[in-house]
């Protein structure tokens, strides 16, 4: 006989408006025999603002706790329960908790299911004025300027759009780092308290945008910007393929791998690539500032 497990449920919650929450989402908080919140303050406030009680009982599981509690949230769908999982704002285990408890109900043959509902990565998305066909979600940047620079550099060939979360009052910092690593004038949208009263989408070249953010911002924030331009061969020249080269090796690849990648990005042979790296390599070591030119 197969054993009967409970069910791990992820349930979205409204980024801003309350009016946004999925109808699923009330009738789950009800009937849920464990409802495991990032914060119990505001799980009380989302009920009330519903119009419901929970009877199922509360508990809290946010990022300090959560190795620790995650084996007794196991245990308790092991032995049959319904557990509710929901955050401050958004989908559970996207940049929020939850990861951890999906991966181990997984590993334990147990049902996950979702109540879906409102997700600030995709409604900045929508909202951006950039292409959406092909995107990808980096979270948030390390607070360290040079981790920061060092995962921007990653991403800098990147197509595909790119959708970040950031603080307020690091966003002037983040902006100017897209800006030196992606160019001034990629463009790029910040999108301020979603769905909330004072909403607001700061569209333009990233340049302009740190400029703005300089002043001050305040409220929850996602920042959407357009992915790397497509180029093909004629449209690189030397010192743009050792930059690529550069940011590549910044980013921690070897040099051989790093002249590979770029030379498919670039439709060009290897070796090309590889010429205009010794090039660069030589004129800096003959040139004055010996030691610190692109390569």
């Amino acid at each position: 006989m197969s054993r009967v497990t409970g069910t791990l449920v992820l349930a979205g919650t409204p980024i801003g408006d309350i009016a946004d929450a999925p109808p699923r989402l009330a009738t789950e908080l009800e009937s849920a025999d464990i409802v495991a919140a990032e914060d119990t303050r505001r799980l009380r406030g989302l009920t009330r603002a519903l119009g419901i009680h929970t009877t199922g009982r509360v508990v809290s599981y946010f990022e300090g706790n959560e190795s620790a509690r995650t084996p007794e949230l196991v245990e308790a769908l092991v032995g049959g329960a319904r557990v509710l999982l929901v955050t401050d704002a958004g989908m559970p285990s996207v940049s929020d908790p939850g990861y951890r408890l999906v991966a181990a109900a997984v590993e334990q043959d147990i049902k996950v299911t979702a109540v879906p509902g409102p997700s600030a990565v995709l409604t900045a998305l929508a909202l951006s004025g950039l292409p959406v066909d092909r995107f990808c979600f980096e979270g948030f940047l390390p607070r360290k300027a040079g981790e920061r620079l060092g995962r921007l550099r990653e991403v800098a060939a990147e197509r595909r759009t790119l959708v970040y979360f950031e603080a307020p009052h690091r966003l002037d910092d983040t902006l100017a780092a897209m800006a030196e690593v992606f160019g001034a004038e990629r463009r790029a949208a910040v999108c301020r308290e979603l769905t909330k009263t004072y909403e607001e989408v700061k569209r333009g070249p990233l340049a302009e945008l740190a400029a703005w953010a300089a002043e001050g911002v305040r409220g929850e924030i996602t920042v959407v910007v357009e992915g790397a331009p497509e180029t093909g061969p004629a449209e690189l020249d030397a010192e743009e393929l050792v930059r690529r080269v550069r940011v590549r090796e910044e980013a921690g690849e070897r040099r051989k791998e790093a002249i590979a990648a770029v030379a498919a990005e670039a439709g060009l042979p290897k070796r090309e690539v590889f010429d205009a790296v010794v090039a660069a390599k030589n004129a800096d070591a003959s040139g004055p500032g010996k030691g610190k030119g692109l390569i």
